[in-house]
């Protein structure tokens, strides 16, 4: 802090996200008593309480690749848009219809609201409240997202029931190294053809290392209905 004089408060993850919430550990170390900043990051603006959301650097390249691929006119569903993580540069820097932002956690979804707001998304960006498995939309999505860790499979059903006849699914989730690629495509595959698609293209990558063997990765897989 002597240093950087800028800095007001200092925190220190201590731990792993964890919980259906995905509270991260942090603690205070110095400073002001005030967890809530607002983090710059390509042209987009986040506010977030570090105490009680995370914010993963780690996907800042993901972030920046996912607008470039979406067409005009679009409809997206971001199942865990969190405090607009993904949602934001869509709206910003894609030029899709319109973003439906889905978020459980009451906390991340005050700060997506607020975020919404402070990157002059309104109309574009529409967040929604509620768990992506029973959220209803008003129109099916031409590409659904999926920035969830682990065990993302158990959301595919939901993914499927937003998705057109013909669309595309960013699946993320976590696998041990001896398992790509060959369980990531098993896992989208079985589930596609138990809701009636079939997948026609995946693209696959490497998104970071998650942990020790454990990678993150992200399949971009379009869907046709069978």
């Amino acid at each position: 802090m002597k240093t950087l004089q800028r800095i007001k408060s200092v925190y220190r993850y201590s731990g792993h996200v964890s919980g259906q919430m995905r509270i991260p550990k942090v603690s205070y170390v110095a400073g002001d008593k005030n967890p809530v900043t607002v983090h710059r990051e390509n042209g987009c603006l986040y506010k977030l309480d570090v105490q009680r959301m995370m914010f993963s650097k780690g996907n800042i390249l993901e972030r920046g690749r996912l607008p470039k691929l979406v067409k005009p006119e679009e409809v997206i569903v971001d199942m865990f848009a969190g405090i607009g993580y993904f949602s934001i540069p869509l709206g910003k820097f894609s030029p899709a219809k319109k973003i439906y932002s889905i978020e459980l956690n009451p906390n991340s979804f005050r700060f997506l609201k607020n975020n919404i707001k402070l990157n002059k998304l309104s109309g574009k960006v529409e967040p929604i409240q509620g768990d992506c498995r029973t959220v209803q939309i008003p129109e099916k999505a031409d590409r659904v997202l999926m920035g969830h860790l682990p065990k993302t499979y158990e959301f595919l059903p939901a993914a499927f029931k937003f998705l057109k006849p013909n669309g595309i699914i960013h699946y993320h989730d976590t696998f041990r190294k001896e398992e790509l690629w060959e369980k990531t495509e098993k896992i989208l595959r079985e589930y596609s053809g138990k809701h009636g698609f079939y997948p026609i293209r995946m693209e696959k990558r490497v998104v970071k290392q998650y942990a020790p063997g454990i990678f993150h990765v992200v399949i971009d897989a379009e869907f046709r209905k069978a």
